[in-house]
């Protein structure tokens, strides 16, 4: 696997283990992105945080 591929499962692996700070970080994310660009891609930036948030949380169980 590349470098790239494996800081990728690294990240996964560390977001299912701290899904709170994984939480935080998408949130921050989702609204810098939001920011820059006046809110034009809020629908598909939503969308790609839910996804985000369903891909660390699947094994975990709701709170």
């Amino acid at each position: 696997m590349s470098e790239l591929g494996d800081m990728v499962g690294k990240a996964k692996e560390w977001a299912k283990g701290h899904p709170d700070q994984a939480d935080k970080g998408v949130a921050r994310a989702e609204r810098l992105v939001d920011e820059r660009t006046g809110n034009k891609y809020d629908a598909q930036t939503d969308k790609a945080a839910d996804a985000a948030r369903r891909s660390y949380r699947a094994d975990t169980p709701e709170r």
